[in-house]
């Protein structure tokens, strides 16, 4: 609770507001957008932090309404999510820069066509990894020896595209893998949805006594095994 007072002391008191935002008419007015820039800096930042904001977010309310053993349950799962949003997200950019870099190689190569001199464009593009590897043997190469780095960087191209949608495909087979677990982490919610169709009390039972917060636990460990088997499963298959 401490730490949501804080974070809704700081955007109440953010400074740069403007007047009319102050009047007394707009003083409850809650900032959607402030709140969403500001949760979005929280898990953009580092790992550790989009974690422990994620946890906090899910965990203090649960904890409020269910208990610890719900609060345990709330924070878990939102840690989970979040790592897995950032995994993703990460792969996005990953990819994105890719084909940044790539686009870059093709328009050096244009330009080594059209005639100018290498020494005038080798500074110009700057890629991470084995392109940029192989992008300054190149160099060395053509000033060494006078290959024409034109027909070399556009091998490196096409070798970098065919390997790209080589790793496309192989991801989009694998991704079967990780929408399997997840569905599988889910299916507990089916169980607990059963019980109280047949008049049972699962949720009272998992919350709020000795042998449900020890399956809590099990059920817990278990799922977070599964979900990183299946991410490693995916991850080997992609590389």
């Amino acid at each position: 609770m401490a730490v949501l007072l804080i974070g809704a002391a700081v955007l109440v008191a953010r400074p740069g507001e403007q007047a009319r935002d102050r009047l007394p008419g707009r003083r409850g007015r809650i900032d959607v957008g402030g709140l969403r820039r500001t949760v979005a800096g929280l898990l953009d930042g580092p790992e550790w932090r989009s974690a422990l904001t994620a946890a906090v977010l899910a965990g203090v309310p649960a904890g409020l309404s269910g208990g610890p053993v719900a609060a345990i349950v709330a924070a878990v799962y939102a840690l989970l999510a979040a790592r897995e949003w950032r995994r993703r997200s990460g792969r996005r950019r990953a990819a994105e820069q890719r084909a940044a870099h790539l686009d870059d190689l093709t328009s050096l190569v244009a330009d080594l066509r059209a005639g100018i001199p290498p020494a005038a464009v080798a500074a110009s593009p700057t890629a991470p990894g084995r392109i940029g590897q192989l992008t300054d043997a190149v160099w060395r190469l053509a000033e060494r020896t006078g290959a024409p780095a034109a027909d070399l960087l556009e091998r490196i191209e096409s070798d970098a595209r065919a390997a790209e949608r080589s790793a496309k495909t192989a991801h989009a087979h694998a991704s079967g893998t990780q929408t399997t677990a997840i569905l599988l982490a889910a299916l507990p919610l089916a169980g607990i949805a059963l019980g109280h169709a047949i008049g049972a009390d699962p949720v009272g039972v998992l919350l709020h006594t000795p042998l449900g917060a020890v399956c809590v636990a099990v059920a817990l460990v278990l799922q977070f095994a599964g979900l990183k088997w299946a991410q490693r499963l995916t991850e080997g298959a992609t590389r």
